[in-house]
């Protein structure tokens, strides 16, 4: 346990009005992750990367572990060529996130993957590593930490928030503390669910502002309960240096804040955010319109839901089971399910409800609700989990589940869990040659050679200008008096009468 007398504390905000609120876009990360089910394609991002540019953002997030995956397995895109391009047509710093030991997927990875990972990021002009542990054991991201560093980026290291008995603002501030101790560059409050209130934030955020040491903090908080935009004021009030937003079509709901909603807040109580207006209209005009072109929801903002709390499960997540359940004939069984959720991650100790556990919880609560007996099967997963095999827990496993699980003492992990994967590289440089690019190496890691045999085409070419259309659109958008206006687009100019 951190010694918390050792970390320094930093000095209290004099006042909310004395300093800065800068954003980071999360667009073309997890806002069309939690909305479009990460479908978001390179071709689609391209054309507004310059108005992205000109918002005035503090990063763009760019990367996160069901992106890369997504790219993979469903666009059949190199992840590598995305992150290469978005980087090199940004000029605004790029932040990507990972799973700390486990990267991209769910399973885990030996240190010498994990730190190969950090330098071909870095190498593709990646500024920031965003890293979080899903059971916030920090012994899972110190590989990430230290090579993000060698490889000369800065690390922004995530505590993912939830709510239960031993989740506790003391708790937070001890972990706080490990990451001062590694020395991250950024600290972040990661709420995948959308549980945090302004009455929690109150305490929690100003606890570890104290705990930070002067290091910056993010928050980055989803909107599925309706009370973000309260918790980024809190957060602000407290000290927070920096907040994840995305652009209003891909914005609440299971996403997260609209930039321009927590950027009118900003300056409400005196914050400079740096945030260009006209520009930023223009990028949520752009994306109206691909929601319109390719029929994709928008973000709505959610209304207040108590379940939320008692179940945990975030929206992404329950959109999936819905459709899951459908094909099953079972969709009257969601409640059911839902409710049985949350008693399973009461049996399991309170993991956090994000990947892999949020998958593993609603795995077990399903199997438990359709065979009529709480436990009668429980996947390998699961069992790892219980045994330790992901990390240290936040608590204790319920008498009943250790019962029906059989695990014995000697299956328990107490150590780290990279400590019992051998490294890799060597067996994959003798398997693919030495000719292997790093980035093909990592591949093979990740993936079997069918699944990434379609990434051998070409990547699509990309345009960098928005279309005609939006064009017209926009400056629609932007001119009240059009009698006799003239506008170019399309190669061609139009004369509006209106």
């Amino acid at each position: 346990m951190t010694d918390l007398s050792t970390i320094p504390c930093a000095p209290a905000p004099a006042t909310a009005q004395a300093g800065t609120f800068g954003l980071v876009d999360v667009t073309l990360r997890d806002a069309h992750q939690c909305l479009w089910s990460t479908r978001m394609t390179t071709e689609t991002m391209a054309p507004i990367l310059g108005a992205i540019d000109r918002v005035g953002y503090a990063y763009v997030n760019i990367l996160g572990g069901a992106v890369f995956d997504v790219c993979v397995r469903y666009l059949h895109e190199s992840p590598w060529q995305r992150v290469g391009l978005l980087c090199e047509r940004l000029a605004t710093p790029c932040d990507g996130l990972t799973r700390g030991q486990s990267l991209y997927t769910f399973e885990l990875f030996p240190d010498d993957i994990v730190a190969l990972n950090s330098q071909v990021l870095a190498a593709l002009g990646l500024t920031v590593l965003t890293v979080y542990d899903a059971l916030n054991d920090n012994r899972n991201i110190v590989s990430s930490v230290r090579s993000a560093h060698e490889a000369g980026m800065k690390v922004n290291a995530m505590l993912t928030y939830t709510l239960s008995p031993v989740h506790t603002d003391a708790y937070y501030v001890e972990r706080a503390a490990e990451l001062v101790a590694l020395k991250a560059d950024f600290i972040s409050v990661k709420d995948p669910t959308g549980l945090l209130t302004p009455e929690r934030g109150r305490t929690l955020f100003p606890a570890l502002v104290a705990a930070a040491g002067g290091i910056p903090l993010q928050l980055h908080s989803h909107g599925q309960s309706g009370l973000a935009p309260e918790v980024y004021e809190a957060a602000m009030a407290a000290g927070f240096r920096l907040g994840h937003t995305a652009v209003t079509p891909l914005a609440n709901g299971a996403s997260l804040p609209a930039a321009d909603d927590i950027d009118a807040r900003a300056r409400r109580m005196g914050l400079a955010s740096g945030i260009d207006r006209e520009a930023l209209a223009e990028v949520s005009g752009y994306f109206d319109w691909v929601c319109e072109r390719d029929d994709k929801p928008r973000g709505k903002v959610a209304a207040y839901d108590p379940a939320l709390y008692e179940h945990q499960v975030p929206g992404g997540m329950i959109s999936n089971l819905k459709s899951q359940l459908q094909t099953m004939n079972m969709s009257h069984r969601l409640p059911e399910i839902l409710e049985e959720a949350a008693q399973v991650r009461r049996d399991l100790g309170y993991p956090i409800l994000v990947s892999p556990f949020a998958q593993y919880i609603i795995t077990q609560a399903v199997l438990n609700v359709v065979q009529g007996e709480r436990y009668r099967t429980i996947p390998d997963e699961v069992r790892k989990y219980a045994m330790g095999y992901y990390g240290r827990l936040a608590a204790q496993p319920a008498d009943v589940f250790l019962e029906r699980a059989r695990i014995r003492d000697d299956e328990r992990v107490d150590e780290a869990p990279a400590a019992h994967l051998p490294p890799a590289l060597p067996r994959l440089r003798a398997q693919l040659g030495a000719s292997a690019r790093d980035e093909d190496l990592l591949l093979a890691a990740f993936y079997s050679p069918e699944l990434l045999a379609p990434l051998q085409k070409h990547a699509p070419a990309c345009s960098f200008r928005t279309s005609p259309l939006h064009e017209l659109i926009r400056y629609l958008g932007s001119h009240r008096d059009l009698k006799h206006a003239r506008v170019r687009f399309g190669g061609t100019d139009v004369t509006l009468s209106g």
